[in-house]
């Protein structure tokens, strides 16, 4: 199907403008959800023939579109997709239609810029994972800041002004020493396509530079210990749609831009900090994971989980340097990095299960305080069903998605080094630790609440939300092979360009 990048691009982006400029609260706001029901439905079946006429035997881009913009600057507007590219796509078109049949009867004003908010982020997030001109990639990048900053300064909650502009700041900083960065790259290749890149060689110190910029734009964007502090903010006064989109695909821009700009457009550099990298990562496994058990609110300790398990991303990501210098073989150092990438779509899936979880009672009692609930099993029995699926995959249990990346990642750290994968492994029992008990003293126990007495069980959108992300969590855990057959070949050419030396 010619075209069908741009299309997946301009297609919710332009539906968003039209409910802009066309709805309004006294105008039917139910006709805006369904229209952007409807957008959603139409990408996610524009991205069949994207999956089924993807060939995954090789690294190459594909469904490649360039049309010259500045071409005496050698810049052009140009998309294509990689395995990585591909999966990201799919989930950033798939976790707009978890946001919006799980706020389906939680958002009454604005309900048109709502929907319109999140179908500008769709398509922008398809056209970060799809640009291969680094302008480009950096102009959609930036433009993702816009719609979340409305979501969490429009609809969220009392500090939600703090918030939103905690969150802007953080993230517009650290990327603007990743547009020099780009600059830099673009003057000495003559281009801003990111293959260019790849193939320039630099010394040393210009690497460090690069990998710098690189290292503030992405890690806050993950983030990273110690620049983590906008994220519990943002997801504490961001509506549920925003903290599920937060955490679900923006987060996951953090870990793309380490796999693919700074490892193999720097790898001498990122082999050189990859230490401290490993380091980081860990400290948020664990530090930030012990940070999260002693939380009063639900969603500020589902924020510090997310900095916890994103904590393996970085660490699948660096840990592949050791393993080069041990072993030197590409297998090994296949399994970490592909558990790394599968813990990202894993806890896109359970991240918004939780976060979707939170909203669905916040709607009901308006309070995320662990203290004022207790014994929901006994008025809401199938929610709290859904509920222990979620907690125990994001406790890492065998058989659900939330095993599979960070048993991956564990074993193949295990080459990288014992202490290195034993440090990683606590965040099984610090993990199991916070989530069950979250679980427990919100669902089990007598009612003590009169408000829980109250409490109406979820039903219709609300259970389909649930549904396909309880779906998504049981497949991905019981088969994951597809998804790794779809990623194998681009993790390979990078892992190869890694390997190399650019000095």
């Amino acid at each position: 199907m010619p075209h069908i990048l741009n299309i997946l691009i301009w297609f919710p982006i332009l539906a968003g403008c039209f409910l802009l400029a066309a709805a309004d609260d006294n105008n039917a706001p139910g006709i805006a959800k369904f229209l952007g029901l409807f957008t959603v439905l139409i990408c996610l079946v524009l991205c069949v023939p994207l999956v089924l006429q993807f060939d995954s035997s090789i690294y190459a881009m594909q469904f490649v579109e360039r049309v010259s913009w500045l071409p005496s600057l050698g810049i052009s507007y140009s998309l294509g997709i990689d395995g990585l590219s591909l999966l990201l796509i799919v989930l950033s078109i798939f976790t707009t239609l978890i946001v919006l049949l799980a706020t389906w009867n939680s958002i009454h004003k604005r309900v048109s810029q709502y929907v319109a908010a999140f179908l500008l982020m769709q398509g922008l997030l398809v056209g970060v994972f799809s640009a291969l001109d680094s302008l480009v990639f950096y102009i959609f990048w930036e433009a993702t800041l816009i719609p979340m900053y409305l979501i969490i300064g429009v609809w969220g909650s009392d500090n939600r002004i703090y918030a939103s502009i905690k969150f802007f700041l953080y993230t517009f900083l650290g990327s603007v020493l990743m547009l020099l960065a780009f600059l830099y790259m673009a003057y000495k290749s003559g281009s801003f396509e990111i293959v260019k890149f790849y193939d320039l060689k630099m010394p040393m110190s210009a690497q460090s530079l690069i990998f710098i910029a690189f290292f503030l734009g992405f890690a806050i964007k993950i983030p990273m210990w110690p620049v983590h502090t906008w994220l519990p903010d943002a997801h504490t006064e961001a509506p549920a749609g925003g903290s599920i989109m937060l955490a679900a695909v923006l987060l996951k821009l953090g870990g793309y831009g380490f796999l693919r700009f700074a490892l193999p457009i720097v790898p001498d550099a990122s082999q050189y900090y990859s230490g401290v990298m490993v380091g980081l990562s860990l400290v948020a496994v664990i530090y930030v994971g012990l940070v999260a058990i002693v939380q009063t609110d639900m969603k500020k300790l589902i924020a510090y989980s997310s900095i916890s398990h994103m904590g393996f991303v970085t660490l699948g990501c660096f840990a592949i340097f050791s393993i080069f210098k041990q072993t030197g073989q590409m297998k090994e150092a296949a399994l970490i990095f592909e558990g790394s990438i599968i813990v990202m779509i894993s806890h896109a899936f359970v991240s918004s299960g939780m976060f979707a979880g939170v909203g669905f009672i916040y709607d009901r009692m308006h309070t995320r305080e662990i203290k004022n609930f207790g014994g929901i099993i006994n008025t809401m029995p199938l929610y709290a069903s859904f509920m222990m699926l979620f907690a125990m995959a994001n406790a890492g249990l065998p058989g659900t998605s939330g095993f599979v990346g960070e048993f991956m990642v564990i074993l193949g750290a295990v080459k990288s080094g014992f202490w290195i994968a034993f440090l990683a492994a606590t965040t099984l029992i610090v993990g199991a630790a916070y989530t069950l008990w979250m679980y427990k003293r919100v669902i089990f126990g007598d009612v003590k609440n009169e408000q829980v007495k109250k409490l109406s069980d979820i039903s219709g959108y609300e259970v389909a939300a649930f549904t396909i992300l309880a779906i998504m969590v049981l497949a991905m855990g019981i088969y994951p092979e597809p998804i790794l057959k779809v990623m194998h070949q681009s993790v390979n050419h990078i892992l190869t360009l890694s390997a190399q030396t650019k000095l």
